[in-house]
């Protein structure tokens, strides 16, 4: 072999990936996430976005790098941190074990297929659980503690939410980045792991947690209804106070929750129904 020829395979070898540039890959992801949608690709494209600095590195060839563009601008929807953060991690690791086969002329072993069908077999399941976690259950447990703030006219009640919930994403979506590359295919099993099963579980318990709470201070239903027996006047609600605290507010919760299950999460329709309800009660001065 030929000085020339060295001097060409060396060039050509793929740079060592390092943590700065997963953390620049997933920086990338997640500030430009819905940006670039598309009918046919979705967000594909942003994940492309993302890749690109790690892509450049790991393929020198102009060709091999244009093949590795492709891969990555398939058919791809997920979720921002969850979703978004693992499989950037994941797809950083993929790159880098195709680029090394590839250039040390190895048995191409990292295929297109197994990895667009492992990024396929992700991006559903990890939006599922990142959109219960982050937008169901997180997002609500800081609105919970900028309530009394908002009701007070403190700014604080809307800025608080907001930051709160923009740094947690930030936060969760770099762990899982640097944790999806650093597991490699083995990332799969990060999420089926005790600890994270377990924050999971925790998280879950405590949005219903909070959820209770929101109801409990803000659903607001009292009766006004007065019977006298034998002479003496009963309050209803004096005796519902004393026996079932809050059960009137957590009727209407319940009964919301159950119209939403049965119904579907039409809010409109469960708002019109509830009012007519709500007046229907008042008139007949049960409320």
């Amino acid at each position: 072999m030929n000085t020339e020829t060295v001097q060409k395979n060396v060039a050509l070898a793929p740079e060592e990936i390092t943590q700065k540039d997963v953390t620049k890959s997933y920086l990338r992801w997640h500030f430009a996430n819905e940006i670039p949608h598309s009918f046919d690709r979705y967000i594909s494209a942003s994940l492309l976005y993302a890749m690109m600095p790690i892509l450049n590195k790991l393929y020198k060839d102009p060709e091999k790098r244009k093949e590795a563009y492709k891969r990555q601008l398939l058919f791809f929807n997920t979720q921002l941190t969850w979703g978004g953060g693992v499989i950037t991690g994941l797809m950083s690791s993929m790159e880098k074990e195709r680029a090394r086969q590839e250039y040390e002329n190895e048995e191409i072993t990292m295929t297109d297929d197994l990895m667009y069908n492992t990024k396929a077999g992700l991006m559903g399941a990890l939006a599922g659980i990142g959109d219960a976690i982050d937008s169901g259950t997180i997002q609500y447990i800081f609105i919970a503690i900028a309530v009394p703030w908002a009701q007070e006219g403190n700014p604080l009640g809307a800025l608080f939410p907001f930051v709160c919930f923009a740094i947690y994403q930030l936060l969760v979506g770099l762990f899982f980045a640097r944790r999806g590359y650093a597991l490699g295919r083995n990332a799969t099993g990060l999420i089926r792991s005790s600890g994270v099963q377990d924050a999971i579980n925790l998280l879950s318990i405590l949005g219903v947690f909070m959820m209770g709470i929101l109801a409990g201070n803000y659903v607001k239903v009292s009766s006004s209804l007065k019977f006298a027996i034998s002479g003496k006047e009963f309050v209803l609600q004096e005796l519902l106070d004393k026996i079932v605290p809050g059960v009137l507010p957590l009727a209407v919760v319940l009964g919301v929750y159950y119209y939403y299950v049965k119904k579907g999460l039409k809010v409109t329709q469960a708002l019109l129904w509830l009012t007519a309800i709500l007046a229907v009660l008042a008139a007949v001065g049960i409320l």
